[in-house]
């Protein structure tokens, strides 16, 4: 009874995946027993069209040109230079630049020598600032680590309290302040995007 249900499912299951025109594979692995394998949802590789060659030689041509076009383009525009605006110059400044004059007089020796015994000073004054930075931070790790030791000699429940990562830290929120207040009852607009960028020749 059980082989004749599992003939008849098996049927039933050809038959559907028939008329859903979906590709199967059918297997014997018995021979009182008839079973389908599952649906691989294939279909057969679609064969390619064949192109005149008169057409593919002319696809070429046409992008051969269109490059050709584009460089004599850059050629013809190859002298043209971009403007910079953050370096342009105002002309009142170009035609005053010889009344204007921002050149200070020379230093002398005593000055000179003034300088830079000022900038030996404050260099060797950072660099003992900086080693008794170093100094304090080594001497608190110090200090924290034989806390540590003592914590752990007299009580290890404690020490893994102590140890242990406190995340009451976290997440972590400050507001600070801004550049600039807010403004009350300001209403933003709906951010309308205007394109201004300068197209030049050649571009």
């Amino acid at each position: 009874m059980i082989g004749v249900l599992n003939t008849a499912n098996a049927i039933l299951r050809s038959s559907l995946c028939s008329i859903s025109n979906l590709r199967n594979v059918s297997t014997h692995a018995y021979p009182l027993y008839f079973r389908i394998s599952e649906t691989l949802l294939g279909e057969p590789l679609k064969k390619k069209k064949k192109i005149d060659n008169a057409v593919l030689k002319l696809r070429e041509s046409r992008k051969i040109r269109r490059v050709e076009k584009r460089i004599r383009l850059l050629e013809k525009n190859s002298g043209y230079k971009k403007p910079i605006f953050e370096i342009d110059t105002i002309p009142e400044l170009l035609r005053d630049k010889e009344k204007i004059t921002h050149l200070t007089a020379p230093l002398s020796k005593e000055e000179i020598y003034k300088r830079k015994a000022l900038e030996k000073e404050w260099a060797k004054y950072k660099q003992n600032q900086w080693l008794e930075d170093l100094r304090v931070i080594k001497s608190i790790m110090t200090s924290q680590e034989t806390a540590l030791k003592e914590l752990k000699a007299v009580s290890t429940e404690l020490y893994k309290k102590a140890i242990e990562f406190d995340d009451s830290y976290l997440p972590y929120n400050a507001m600070g302040p801004v550049h600039t207040p807010p403004i009350s009852n300001y209403d933003s607009p709906d951010g309308e995007y205007i394109d201004t960028t300068i197209k030049y020749p050649g571009e």
